[in-house]
């Protein structure tokens, strides 16, 4: 079997990074996108342009991971550009990185893939059966020997009305989140928000500024962080580090307590109603920089689940009654759903380590970006694509299809097709367990004979994406300086006023977060 020409289906961050590993194994990729262009998710779309089966941003929108934490391997953001992007500036990044390595040329646009099947020789070959329909009609059938599956899971809107009895008498006007772009017409008005999930709280916090209060629903509550870390860096710069991860690995209790008593500094998530009943490390925190001030101020009020609705009236479970409801907003999440995909069962879809469905022999087609954790997608999707291009190329093997299907079934985060956190990974557990797949996995002891200021940038600094460059297949020589230099970048956004004083260096800024630790350990553990 022999894999030379692959589609790769849309073109959002994890097409471009597929397209880009595509072309470093040699391969020939070929991008269809249902759009008129990049971006994905992160291509802004007024009300009228909004299709379904598209991704889909709100006009606010901010990224929750930073840029150095969301960044590809091999491409580090521009020192000017914020450390949380708005929408606008994440497409910015990513035009330029199609642009760097002129990705455009291998991307059909307005071509909507209709149907993948397996060709009729697939057992022998492995080969898929492509068809498509650009915006003007025009069909075509096309022949590849993988296909790389890059739609998302933000396309597909979940809208579970059969939950809420009563809806039905609602006179008002209700939608999904998906279809949300900003909040006009929504002035004065009183708004309900069922989910509290980043888009329900951040919507509630937006449509807070005009109407005339906003109650936001929640079944189980959440913790809730912000992007604004310790001295004001980035939080995930912080606290996503391999440091923090061995702390968490070695002392789950602890690191949870430490946690949660970070959050509850903040603001107490039991007086403002939040608190959830699991654990901070159980499942992705909520990331809202606004929301308490919306709260404290009354703007926005939590409510618990909903029991049903009296035509204008909300009634809840714990009996207290909302009257003359305007609007209902669903921020009831996303379906898992591929339509295109004609696979002979459901169970196909068991998809080991979120990439790979475990029945399917031989491995032709994987899936990239279908996943969640308390980190950005970007740099996980792109290890997902460089393993699975380097599966494709018979360079790396996959285990046999038992071992895969007990995997699946024993780690929580390998998809299985079902279950709220059946997307959710463990950050770098996740990648590092693709990066040894791959072998890119940085050794840390090794760095710290060869190279110590590395290793010590590596082992106690962010977590990025550079770190998978640093050896092995696709080995980039700027890997270096762009891990010795990521804290420089960090900082750059903020000279818009200089005060005259000493800057905290990057290597100071991690004593400072290590003598944390420590002290914190100190403290709860012995």
């Amino acid at each position: 079997m022999v894999v030379q020409r692959v589609a790769v289906i849309g073109a959002g961050p994890s097409g471009l990074t597929s397209v880009k590993a595509c072309l470093d194994e040699g391969l020939e990729p070929m991008c269809f996108e249902s759009s008129h262009d990049i971006g994905g998710l992160w291509r802004y779309k007024v009300r009228e342009d909004v299709k379904p089966g598209r991704a889909n941003v709100y006009q606010s929108v901010v990224i929750n991971s930073s840029k150095e934490m969301m960044a590809f391997s091999d491409f580090p953001p521009l020192p000017e550009l914020p450390n949380n992007m708005h929408h606008t500036e994440v497409l910015k990044y990513l035009r330029l990185y199609a642009h760097k390595f002129n990705l455009l040329p291998y991307i059909y646009f307005q071509t909507t893939v209709t149907s993948v099947t397996q060709a009729a020789d697939f057992t022998g070959t492995g080969r898929w059966i492509v068809e498509t329909e650009t915006v003007d009609s025009q069909r075509a059938t096309h022949v590849f020997d993988a296909v790389l599956v890059c739609t998302g899971h933000f396309s597909v809107p979940h809208l579970p009305l059969k939950d809420f009895p009563g809806i039905e008498s609602f006179p008002g006007r209700y939608f999904h989140s998906w279809d949300y772009c900003n909040p006009t017409g929504l002035e004065d008005k009183t708004v309900v928000v069922i989910g509290f999930g980043n888009s329900g709280s951040d919507l509630a916090v937006d449509i807070s500024r005009v109407a005339n209060r906003v109650y936001l629903s929640t079944r189980t509550g959440a913790w809730v962080t912000c992007r604004v870390g310790p001295k004001g860096i980035p939080a995930d710069i912080a606290w996503i580090t391999r440091t923090g991860a061995l702390m968490q690995k070695l002392f789950p209790s602890w690191s949870n307590r430490m946690f949660e008593k970070k959050m509850n500094e903040m603001y107490d998530h039991q007086l403002y109603g939040l608190k959830p009943k699991h654990s901070f490390l159980a499942q992705i925190p909520v990331v809202n920089d606004n929301l308490a001030s919306q709260i404290i101020s009354g703007r926005v009020r939590m409510k618990p689940n909903i029991k049903e609705f009296r035509e204008s009236n909300v009634i809840f479970t714990d009996g207290s009654i909302v009257e003359n409801v305007d609007v209902v907003v669903f921020a009831t999440g996303y379906k898992h759903s591929f339509p295109f995909l004609q696979l002979r069962s459901a169970y196909m879809l068991h998809l080991y380590r979120n990439v790979f469905p475990a029945a399917l022999s031989p491995p032709t087609l994987a899936v990239v970006g279908f996943i969640s954790g308390a980190g950005s997608i970007n740099p996980a999707a792109e290890l997902q694509a460089r393993w699975a291009t380097r599966i494709f190329k018979g360079l790396v093997s996959l285990p046999k299809q038992e071992d895969m299907m007990k995997a699946i079934e024993k780690e929580p985060g390998m998809f299985s097709g079902s279950g709220h956190n059946s997307l959710q990974v463990d950050f770098i557990p996740y990648m590092d367990s693709l990066a040894h797949e791959i072998g890119v996995h940085p050794n840390v002891l090794t760095l710290c004979l060869k190279d110590p200021i590395l290793a010590l940038e590596v082992f106690t600094g962010p977590c990025t994406s550079y770190q998978y460059r640093l050896t092995g297949p696709g080995r980039w020589s700027g890997s270096r300086n762009a891990i010795l230099t990521q804290m420089d970048r960090v900082r750059e956004p903020f000279r818009t006023r200089m005060v005259p004083g000493p800057e905290t260096s990057s290597l100071s800024q991690q004593n400072v977060i290590i003598s944390s630790i420590i002290c914190i350990y100190r403290k709860y553990v012995f």
